[in-house]
């Protein structure tokens, strides 16, 4: 008898922010870190594929689905603070995030207001925007190892570059995270806020669904700018669509399935890649296989 609650034979759509893809085996939504640790030993049990996830705002899984456990870490949120440090779980929101700092007169986390992502997921691919990323202002995580143990990793640790850290390659499951920030004014925190959601609406297709940024920035240069060059802003396939208002999105604009998405993604990166000789690399986690 389990002490968690799952879905059998599931759509993962609803639960990713692309609204596209198949379905899981399982969808396993816990409330807390020790469910969370319960339910992937569970899982590990059974022989299980699984994948952990917070709010799926940067994965985009095919129409064959996911043979195995998709486990979404939404309701595991707390967050606290002591002193200059915030510590946030797996599965807060990073708004949420910038938004209890600013609360506390806290500054470093400003440019994460409005990342769509969670805080398990954007320290794992180390999220940014607006000149700033996670590793800025990252103290230290505790992690869950793949043999189930709990162990914390400091900013050394993590391996940090661009949309990456060593989450990404260890198969270590981030539960909660510190950041060190500074001590601000309270208005001027506000501000940075308000100006870079104010970016976001204007320069972002936000009506639609999306994964955000399709493309990671090639050196010295621009996805969306070298998308546009291209001649490819409006292109489409089945449902999906590059964004007429900023060419780095790709957008699902009219009930787009996963593969419509993937063949766009596709066709642009191979077509950027004849006219231009750079190859944009997805942002874009995509999980092909059943």
């Amino acid at each position: 008898m389990t002490s968690f609650t799952f879905f059998e034979n599931s759509s993962l759509a609803p639960h990713c922010s692309m609204k596209a893809g198949g379905n899981a085996k399982y969808i396993c939504i816990p409330s807390s870190i020790g469910e969370l640790s319960a339910v992937i030993a569970y899982m590990r049990d059974k022989n299980e594929k699984l994948i952990v996830l917070g709010n799926a705002s940067n994965i985009l899984f095919s129409d064959e689905g996911f043979d195995g456990a998709v486990i979404f870490t939404s309701k595991i949120n707390d967050i606290n603070t002591d002193g200059c440090i915030v510590t946030a779980a797996c599965g807060a929101a990073l708004s949420s995030v910038a938004v209890f700092a600013a609360k506390h007169s806290l500054s470093g986390l400003e440019f994460a207001y409005g990342i769509p992502g969670t805080v398990g997921g954007g320290v794992f691919m180390n999220a940014g925007a607006y000149c700033g990323e996670l590793c800025d202002c990252f103290k230290e995580a505790v992690c869950l190892t793949p043999d189930l143990r709990e162990i914390v990793l400091t900013k050394e640790d993590m391996s940090f570059s661009y949309r990456k850290s060593v989450l990404s390659d260890n198969g270590y499951i981030l539960l909660k995270a510190a950041f060190e920030l500074k001590k601000g004014n309270y208005d001027e925190i506000k501000t940075k806020m308000d100006t870079c959601i104010c970016l976001r609406k204007e320069k972002q297709p936000l009506e639609y669904p999306s994964c955000g940024s399709t493309f990671k920035r090639p050196v010295g240069n621009y996805a969306g700018a070298l998308i546009e060059q291209c001649g490819l802003k409006g292109s489409s396939i089945g449902g999906a669509a590059v964004s007429e208002k900023h060419a780095g999105f790709i957008i699902n604009k009219d009930n787009a399935t996963a593969n419509d998405i993937i063949k766009l993604i596709d066709y642009v990166s191979e077509l950027v890649y004849e006219k231009t000789g750079v190859r944009l690399e997805p942002e874009v986690r995509i999980i092909r296989e059943k």
